[in-house]
């Protein structure tokens, strides 16, 4: 009898008769993809270049039914099971050698409630999906900067973007969420149904079950808004006016400020080519014209390189920065959050940033505040909250062979910026996840053992660990 071998979840590997995967495919609506297919090397692939991992069977599935069969056929055989929404989780944790991949990203409608100001999304839907649906109604999800990126990893994480200041990160914006269950059942979770699973949800990340659809609510902005993008030398005096307006920003103001290096690109004064700057973006969560006004201080912080600043549309806004982050490049990234921003940690940074083995990479700076500091300690597994701003440390770069000394970069970054550092870290940047358990522990701090229990309820036997894994026995 023909078989394929497929990692089980003891450590081992299972065959599997090969008639069973085929009676499998005949009943999904979805595709069953094994490594022979045509169609394998381009459904098997990952974001994130550094990871070229080869499953045994990929299932794309095409509705609940088909995720459904998915888990209870992986479940019965002991199977190891990976999720796949939009395939953009930095720490490759979409897939697995000789595992068995549930692949979502053919899951990808979108319905919106224009008169409710709500859109149920599913799970395979990337952020794009998202902001042409919406927009369409002069409305929006908070979500986050890229529009290829995947909304189930994204929210089940956290989700920060423009609108977090204004109305918080996407988690916090759930009205419900669909799943499929470690014993192959479909549920929904709310505040009113499955509560504890809901609030675990928000935040908790795919540890406990596989997310089929996330209903959102929904808030007016759009379609055009005001949009600042400078970049400026790399001076401390700069990054001291930027301090200063970002400690009395308006929650309108949703900023992201970065330090890099200028690319060798026409679009740049050729004067200014692989300098060291210090970036300002903003986006005004309000009318364009308010924006302007609030925003120009931002574009007079001292001389710029270039800015390109102007009022276009929200959907542009979501793509502005896509081009940074194309399919195939090699990612590690990192995050800290600051207790405080001082001058101390301004040299640090900028003595940071002109170490950067690439110039592709950047010191992300995002203030926190507003709404997301006003979601209570237990509210959702994402504490605390009190920090004022994050830093994510993003080693992108394009050469295999430059991988150690990037990733070495990051962890020096890292440890450099320890001494400022505030409790807690954020899911969505976790590096390859080393010394997972205690990073889940200070990701949650003193809900940790809250959504232990839920695991235990939900997924005791940790059917569902190739992710920020919550271990049921911890």
């Amino acid at each position: 009898m023909e078989t394929i071998t497929i990692a089980n979840l003891s450590n081992d590997q299972t065959n599997i008769p090969i008639n069973d995967l085929e009676r499998l495919a005949d009943q999904i609506r979805g595709n069953l993809i094994q490594p022979p297919d045509t169609i394998y090397d381009e459904a098997r692939r990952l974001w994130n270049g550094m990871f070229d991992k080869r499953p045994a069977v990929i299932m794309q599935c095409k509705g609940v039914a088909d995720v459904i069969d998915a888990v209870r056929f992986a479940r019965d055989l002991n199977l190891l099971v990976a999720i796949r929404g939009g395939a953009h989780n930095v720490a490759g944790l979409a897939s697995y050698d000789g595992g068995f991949v549930i692949d979502l990203s053919q899951m990808r409608a979108v319905h919106v409630d224009p008169a409710a100001r709500t859109a149920r999304v599913e799970a395979g839907a990337q952020l794009g999906d998202i902001d042409r649906e919406t927009q369409l109604f002069g409305l929006v999800v908070p979500t986050g900067v890229v529009s290829e990126t995947g909304i189930a990893g994204l929210t089940l994480s956290g989700g920060a973007g423009w609108l977090r200041r204004k109305w918080g990160m996407t988690c916090d914006n759930l009205i419900s969420v669909e799943l499929v269950t470690a014993d192959g059942q479909w549920l929904k979770a709310s505040k009113t149904e499955n509560s504890d699973l809901f609030w675990a949800l928000r935040g908790g990340g795919g540890n406990f079950g596989v997310v089929t659809a996330f209903e959102f609510e929904l808030h007016p902005l759009g379609p055009e808004v005001m949009f600042c993008f400078v970049l400026y030398p790399d001076s401390k005096e700069i990054l001291q006016q930027y301090r200063k307006f970002a400690q009395s920003e308006p929650e309108e103001v949703g900023m992201l400020s970065f330090t890099g290096t200028v690319p060798a690109d026409e679009n740049f004064p050729e004067a200014s080519w692989h300098q060291p700057f210090f970036g300002v973006a903003a986006c005004y969560v309000g009318p364009a014209a308010d924006g302007e006004i609030v925003l120009q201080p931002l574009r007079e912080l001292g001389t710029p390189i270039v800015d390109f600043s102007d009022r276009m549309p929200y959907t542009e806004v979501q793509k502005f920065l896509d081009a940074d982050y194309p399919k195939g490049r090699n990612y590690y990234w990192k995050s800290v959050y600051l207790k405080e921003f001082t001058d101390d940690t301004i040299d640090t940074l900028i003595a940071l940033n002109r170490q950067a083995p690439s110039h592709h990479s950047t010191i992300d700076i995002w203030t926190i505040g507003g709404a997301i500091s006003r979601v209570g300690a237990e509210a959702s597994p994402l504490s605390p909250r009190e920090a004022p701003f994050m830093i994510g440390i993003e080693a992108n770069w394009d050469e295999a062979r430059d991988s150690n000394i990037n990733i070495a970069w990051v962890r020096d970054c890292i440890n450099r910026l320890a001494p400022f550092a505030a409790p807690g870290i954020y899911l969505n940047f976790p590096g390859f996840m080393e010394d997972a358990d205690q990073m889940v522990k200070t990701a949650f701090g003193k809900n940790f053992q809250r959504l232990v229990k839920i695991k235990q309820k939900y997924d005791p036997d940790n059917f569902f660990r190739l992710n920020q894994n919550i271990n049921p026995a911890a």
